[in-house]
């Protein structure tokens, strides 16, 4: 069943810190399926408060989207986001309408 990495993050820090995140990410979805469908700021907020910045990314299963949370690829470039910004990642699994 298909699952979704939600990120949204805050800029906190230095910009050029969060680029080299950024551009470093790409690499470390696709062994493991991953692949972006969202990624960039909000075009328009509709209701309450929303951070900076919001990804979304598709991967074919939950356990293959915590493999590349897990991975050692991902795991290295964890402090480069940590350290320059405050958010949260969230996995959600695709479920069929009832």
């Amino acid at each position: 069943m298909t699952a979704y990495v939600i990120a949204e993050a805050e800029l906190t820090g230095d910009p050029e810190m969060v680029a080299k995140y950024s551009a470093q990410l790409v690499s470390t979805l696709e062994p493991h399926g991953g692949r972006y469908l969202v990624r960039g700021a909000p075009w328009q907020i509709l209701e309450g408060e929303s951070k900076a910045f919001t990804g979304v990314i598709e991967f074919p299963t939950p356990e293959a989207a915590q493999s590349w949370y897990d991975s050692p690829a991902y795991q290295s470039i964890i402090p480069l986001r940590r350290h320059n910004t405050t958010g949260r990642i969230l996995i959600f699994e695709s479920t069929p309408p009832a």
